[in-house]
């Protein structure tokens, strides 16, 4: 169902020869860094890092309610929103309910792989989630509304454990996001997050990939000779390192099989190819 709405309302989604979902972001084929902004409250102001050369820029709560309106006007305005209830971490002890509720399907199939699937008797008890996402990248926000440069904003509220998409149709926004909020509550915890790929060895000896995107932790980690724990994010805690995600998040520039075998194989039914060509 995912497929046939892509491919029927997008033109820009087709099926390639190796059954994965091709798709374009519209004009952001990247994340925009400069137009996410975190609602500084009094919690915030203390926990998170503020100032020159920090990530998080701050916005106010009037705005962000202000945006967040803006966003659920619109997916109320569509036939049809797409619903995902999905999980992060696999510690069970330490693990994250999540709700996704977006416009475009593609996104939703980006996160069912993304994100960690629940069972069927776990999404029958799944609950309240402990953070949800309203993405409505399709619609811009105000660019005439305080604090906006542009119009593309995409808002964290920590407190009340929300995310806002407006302007920008880029998938990765809603996986970086969600980052975002796990390098918050998890070190409440006293548990590492990491920026890593990770694989373990025959013996059980675990291996960390540390770097920035695109220097080379998904090629490291997926090393055949090894077991592959996740590509991108993780946990190191008093129960061990895990996975924070459920899939895998691979560029595909200069993709070779040769090099990368199971990047390579993992380009089939099911698999979303963002901004490829």
């Amino acid at each position: 169902d995912l497929y046939e709405h892509a491919v029927k309302c997008n033109m820009a989604s087709f099926i390639t020869s190796t059954g994965a979902l091709a798709t374009l972001s519209g004009a952001k084929t990247g994340r925009s860094p400069r137009d996410r902004r975190v609602v500084k409250d009094a919690a915030a102001a203390k926990d998170l890092w503020w100032g020159k050369g920090s990530p998080n820029i701050e916005i106010d709560e009037h705005t962000f309610l202000t945006n967040r309106e803006r966003a659920v006007d619109y997916l109320n305005s569509l036939d049809k929103v797409f619903v995902n209830d999905q999980f992060l971490n696999w510690d069970p002890e330490n693990r994250i309910k999540v709700r996704i509720i977006s416009a475009r399907s593609y996104h939703s199939l980006f996160m069912h792989n993304m994100c960690i699937r629940p069972t069927a008797e776990e999404l029958r008890n799944f609950g309240t989630p402990d953070f949800t996402i309203y993405n409505a990248g399709m619609f811009p926000c105000n660019r005439y509304t305080n604090y906006m440069t542009s119009s593309t904003s995409i808002n964290i509220n920590l407190a009340r454990r929300e995310m806002v998409i407006l302007g920008t149709q880029y998938a990765g926004e809603m996986k970086k996001g969600l980052f975002a909020v796990m390098h918050y509550l998890m070190p409440k915890r006293q548990i590492l997050s990491l920026h890593s790929g990770c694989n373990m060895g025959k013996h059980g000896d675990v291996a960390l990939f540390f770097g920035l995107s695109g220097t080379g932790k998904t090629t490291l980690s997926t090393d055949h000779n090894r077991l592959l724990i996740g590509d991108d994010e993780h946990c190191w805690s008093d129960n061990g390192v895990s996975n924070i995600e459920g899939g895998c998040y691979a560029k595909c520039i200069d993709l070779a099989q040769e090099k990368e075998p199971d990047i390579w194989n993992a380009i089939k039914f099911g698999t979303v190819l963002e901004n490829v060509v």
